[in-house]
Order: C-alpha cells, then structure tokens, then sequence
C-alpha cells in the first residue's frame, strides 16, 4: 500500500505569483484551513516542494 500525504493549506494566496496561486489550486486547495489526502509520488512532492511556505504536509500509511 502506497503511502498518503496530507496536505492543509496555512497560509493565503493572495500578493503570490500566478504559478503558485495555480499549484495550490491544482493541489486541490481553495480555502485556509482546507485539507486533503494525495498519494505520495513525485509529482505531488514537486508541486509541494514548490509551495512549502504555504502549506504543511503529513505523511500517513
């Protein structure tokens, strides 16, 4: 079974580059406090290495 990672949203898009604002949103991501589930691999570990200062990650099996 893959691992998960759980990714919330802490800290607010707005005065961010339009990529930013656009990889939060692809994350899934509309509202502060919002949280959801994504299975590990790299391309998510990509789009949250790029957003890092905005959002916290935990990682479940």
């Amino acid at each position: 079974m893959a691992k998960k990672l759980v990714v919330t949203l802490k800290r607010s898009t707005i005065s961010r580059p339009k990529d930013q604002r656009a990889t939060v949103r692809s994350l899934g991501l509309r509202k502060i406090g919002q949280t959801v589930e994504h299975d590990d691999n790299p391309v998510i570990r990509g789009m949250i290495n790029k957003v890092s200062h905005l959002v916290e990650v935990t990682e479940i099996d």
